[in-house]
């Protein structure tokens, strides 16, 4: 079985026991959220499509941390003027750990 669900503006495909890198959320390590954006879930003998949410339907899971990306290195340069810039960047993401997937009857 599994499900897509919506976090923080953007799709993940869940499974149950997955652990998910998604944009940072505000809550504190080993908290339990219930996340209701369901947009899809398959199960072995059906398929459930929300127009734009399953009824019903909602994701369990457990904040396992927080972390940051890799390094990404922003450079801009023009060509003959001299003008050169280096920046780099590092992403804030919450682990989460996908407890359970509650289908509708």
């Amino acid at each position: 079985m599994y499900a897509v669900v919506d976090i923080a503006g953007q799709q993940f495909q869940v499974k149950e026991g997955s652990v998910l890198r998604v944009p940072r959320l505000a809550w504190e390590e080993g908290a339990k959220k219930t996340f209701s954006d369901v947009l899809l879930v398959r199960s072995e003998t059906a398929t459930m499509v929300g127009s734009p949410h399953v009824a019903g339907a909602s994701v369990e899971a457990t904040v396992v941390g927080h972390v940051r990306g890799e390094k990404i290195i922003i450079f801009k340069m023009k060509k003959r003027k001299n003008y050169r810039r280096r920046n780099g960047h590092r992403q804030d993401y919450t682990e989460i750990k996908i407890d359970g997937i509650v289908a509708p009857n």
